[in-house]
């Protein structure tokens, strides 16, 4: 029989009595994994004291203080409209001249910068519909920049000033009686957006 001394953690133990040949390769295994166990402690201590320090700038990573961007405030005047009537002779798309109508009465004449403070009127043309405030079934809802939706339920414009420098987008949609947007071929939902300068 022969006798083999198990070392663990660096400390040598008391001489075990193997009987055989498989006893003999467990405890040459547990002796491997004890090493390697003992190697990886290692690198982690060392890891731990090398990344710890006193100095504020000893980290790798960096920090860079960035000011959240200006907080948008509009300001919202609303003024009689002069209700100007639908031409459909001007409409470059098909639509139906006998269902619901709503044009927003904004020129896009394509790409234009805006100064900042420059007002963006809110102003529209309605056929065949009536607003709830003048006795109809129908609302007009605006969004500004995918936020918070407003509501128009009289025929009237809409003066929005206070907007941030760079690019908005203002959606008017015409609102049915089921509360959802109402269609007319390519009309009564409409996206136009705006690009301020600093």
């Amino acid at each position: 029989m022969k006798s083999i001394a198990l070392h663990f953690w660096g400390f040598a133990g008391p001489a075990i009595c193997w009987a055989s040949a498989d006893s003999y390769i467990i405890c040459v295994i547990c002796e491997l994994l004890m090493k390697t166990i003992k190697a990886l402690l290692w690198i982690i201590a060392l890891i731990s004291f090398g990344c710890s320090g006193n100095n504020e700038n000893t980290h790798t990573t960096a920090t860079t203080l960035v000011s959240p961007p200006p907080r948008q405030v509009l300001t919202i005047e609303r003024r009689p409209s002069e209700k100007l009537p639908v031409n459909f002779n001007k409409l470059a798309k098909p639509v139906d001249p006998t269902k619901p109508l709503m044009i927003w009465n904004y020129a896009s004449i394509g790409d234009v910068l805006f100064p900042q403070g420059t007002p963006i009127v809110i102003d529209f043309s309605l056929a065949n519909a009536q607003l709830k405030g003048d006795g109809g079934q129908f609302r007009v809802r605006y969004i500004v920049d995918d936020e918070d939706m407003r509501w128009l339920d009289t025929h009237e414009q809409v003066v929005l000033t206070g907007f941030t420098p760079g690019q908005h987008t203002i959606r008017l949609e015409l609102i049915g009686p089921d509360g959802w947007p109402y269609r007319n071929g390519y009309y009564n939902i409409e996206t136009n957006r705006f690009d301020f300068l600093k």
